[in-house]
């Protein structure tokens, strides 16, 4: 039987029992590392797509952020014994084809809609990714951990700061303002 815990796919004969604050931190670590993992090419795709050079470059940059992310989260998984690559992120698994589905659609022929259309589904996968930072830095803050606490703690922050840009390229930049026209 499968079960959904967390956004993720688990068995019933998991090695990982859910009995503890530990035991979820480590499962949320996993997904984590899913989410990036999926996320990463299809913002990859949307940077190539991106006709604007301001969000192109935030789109790599973006890239670059989650590459880090996950080289962080494999330290820690492997810290703490654990396999990074046990479990797939559901959640962000439909994420993905949302954001090819409605940022990369043929069906969009203007290039600054494209543009505009791209933006929100970089958004939502990086609110994803805040909401498990978030929850991780705040877990290994109340276990103790405080060395992972910080590394969660700057992936958040830098999470947070690539959300930020993509709202000034879209409100303050020209994309929405092109879409428009």
């Amino acid at each position: 039987m499968v079960l959904p815990v967390g956004g993720l796919t688990r068995t019933e004969d998991s090695d990982m029992a859910m009995n503890s604050l530990k035991d979820i931190y480590l499962d949320q670590l996993q997904d984590i590392w899913s989410a990036n993992t999926q996320c990463l090419p299809v913002v990859t795709e949307l940077g190539r797509a991106a006709q604007d050079e301001e969000l192109s470059e935030a789109l790599i940059d973006g890239g670059n952020g989650i590459a880090d992310g996950i080289a962080q989260i494999e330290k820690l998984c492997n810290d703490h014994g654990i396999k990074p690559n046990a479990e797939h992120c559901m959640g962000m698994e439909g994420l993905v084809k949302e954001a090819r589905k409605h940022g990369l659609s043929d069906e969009i022929t203007d290039a600054d809609v494209r543009d505009a259309a791209i933006i929100p589904q970089y958004q939502r996968m990086v609110h994803y990714a805040l909401a498990g930072y978030g929850t991780l830095s705040a877990f290994a803050n109340r276990l103790g951990l405080d060395g992972d606490a910080a590394i969660l703690k700057n992936c958040l922050d830098q999470t947070y700061d690539g959300d930020r840009r993509m709202t000034e390229i879209a409100t303050k930049g020209g994309v929405n303002k092109d879409a428009a026209s």
